[in-house]
């Protein structure tokens, strides 16, 4: 017994010798990967002179804790931030064009009036523990998302009035786990607000969307095949060209409505003749 302990106490000194240090490897900077510390983007945004946009175009901040910054609108064009806490951040007014915000921590962020054009969100954290407060999701209203993607659950989120013309809410793999970042075999909506949002073309296939809101919102040519539309408000929206094909229809509120007449996959609804027109 005492030989084991032996081996087993050489075994681990040897290997904290090939290591080296623990303390050396926690005084790096958070990201080794990241072209900037926490600290380091902190002093450009708190130096940053009124009405000149703090540039981090293409950079890589993947990681970071930015925790409760204000960006002060800052340009963040094909910035990667995957894996970055932006808790309660001040991002509106951003450009976030084409940037990667994959398993970023979105809780209370505020993006509204933000450009997301093409930019994806995958798999991000938006709340601070299982109970999935909707006072947690991120705020986008008044944001440009055109073309976004979005693999997530955000029930709760503020859209309105965003643009998110071609944004693709609908899983990236038609059979969840293929070994990519978007395995869940549906986006999570629930309880969000659309109202106004300009979504023609946008995919919300197999989304589950139970009290959401899409009071006069446009969405001509919108794709809910498969969505849980149960207790959605579409009064008043503009649904020319949708399609509803095999959609959960209970309690949802059709009135006031344009383009009924255009929407395609009635015949496979579910619960159609409890959907208020």
């Amino acid at each position: 017994m005492q030989a084991i302990k032996y081996i087993l106490l050489v075994l681990l000194w040897a290997g904290y010798a090939q290591a080296g240090p623990v303390v050396n490897e926690q005084t790096g900077p958070v990201s080794p990967g990241a072209d900037f510390t926490a600290r380091q983007v902190t002093e450009v945004l708190y130096k940053a002179v009124p009405g000149v946009r703090p540039d981090f175009s293409g950079r890589d901040l993947t990681y970071l804790d930015l925790a409760g910054l204000d960006f002060k609108g800052a340009t963040l064009v094909r910035a990667d931030l995957y894996g970055v806490d932006l808790t309660a951040a001040n991002l509106s007014g951003t450009d976030l064009t084409e940037a990667r915000l994959d398993r970023a921590v979105l809780i209370r962020a505020n993006l509204s009036g933000a450009n997301l054009t093409g930019a994806t969100i995958y798999r991000p954290t938006i709340y601070t523990d299982l109970a999935s407060t909707l006072s947690d999701a991120p705020k986008f209203a008044g944001a440009t998302m055109r073309g976004i993607r979005v693999q997530a659950e955000l029930s709760g989120a503020d859209f309105r009035g965003a643009d998110l013309t071609g944004a693709d809410f609908h899983p990236l793999e038609f059979r969840p786990g293929q070994g990519t970042l978007a395995t869940a075999y549906r986006n999570v909506l629930k309880s969000c607000d659309f109202s106004g949002a300009r979504l023609e073309g946008a995919d919300f296939r197999s989304a589950v969307l139970l009290f959401s809101r899409f009071t006069g919102a446009d969405l001509r040519h919108a794709r809910f095949e498969g969505a849980d539309l149960s207790r959605v408000d579409f009064s008043g929206a503009d649904l020319t060209g949708a399609d509803i094909a095999g959609a959960d229809l209970d309690d949802t509120n059709f009135a006031g409505a344009k383009g009924l007449d255009t929407v395609t996959g009635w015949d496979s609804v579910v619960n159609g003749d409890k959907a208020r027109k």
